[in-house]
């Protein structure tokens, strides 16, 4: 019989777990298998392996064909360089205790860079975070300004639309006042009103001066 180690998948739609099985190479992806090794999440960051590596390296031995994607895991977890070190203990080239100390400076070296890998991903995700927060500060005390900029601009823009008018009003009203009170001619108080004052100024500024000046003669 051929027996092979192979994936099975279970868990949800997008959420799929994996065992990690020993089973007759000619049996169903999903159907009977001999003994179940551990199990494999892709999901998880890092990919999470619960995998029993004596029972795995045990079958390796006796001939067991790990799939494509079996043996990925099995190097990954050290199993394939297990077993290389286990064949060359049988075969004499290396004593068990150099086999040993091989595999677990593998091991700790592995488990270094996976903990630095890890690290890194954390930190550039806290940095990509503060660089996102520092940007929201800008776009948003930019927006602030230009909002302020257009305030502005629309008071400005509401005093220059004001009535013609009233401008005039505004402007004449303290000049043909100055005329008047300095009892300028009346040719020239005609002249000022003609050139700059509205009828309104005319109204409310020279027809009050004039009748204070004809009172006295009235009398």
């Amino acid at each position: 019989m051929s027996v092979k180690i192979r994936l099975s998948r279970r868990g949800k739609k997008r959420a799929p777990i994996y065992d990690i099985l020993v089973a007759d190479s000619k049996a169903p992806r999903d159907g009977r298998f001999i003994e179940k090794l551990g199990s494999y999440t892709p999901t998880a960051y890092p990919a999470a392996v619960v995998l029993d590596e004596a029972k795995a390296l045990k079958w390796l031995l006796v001939g067991a064909q790990p799939s494509e994607t079996a043996k990925n895991i099995l190097q990954k977890e050290g199993v394939m360089f297990k077993k290389h070190l286990q064949v060359g203990v049988n075969k004499g080239a290396i004593t068990q205790e150099v086999a040993d100390a091989r595999y677990t400076a593998w091991k700790a070296e592995k488990e270094a860079k996976e903990t630095a890998t890890v690290k890194g991903v954390s930190d550039k995700k806290v940095t990509a975070l503060k660089d996102k927060l520092a940007n929201e500060v800008k776009v948003n005390a930019a927006r602030a300004e230009a909002i302020a900029k257009k305030n502005v601009v629309v008071e400005e823009v509401a005093v220059e639309e004001a009535p013609e008018e009233v401008v005039a009003e505004e402007v004449a009203a303290p000049v043909v006042a100055e005329v008047v009170a300095e009892e300028a001619a009346p040719e020239v108080v005609a002249e000022v009103v003609a050139e700059v004052a509205p009828e309104k100024v005319v109204d409310e500024v020279v027809a009050p001066a004039a009748e204070a000046s004809e009172a006295p003669a009235a009398e």
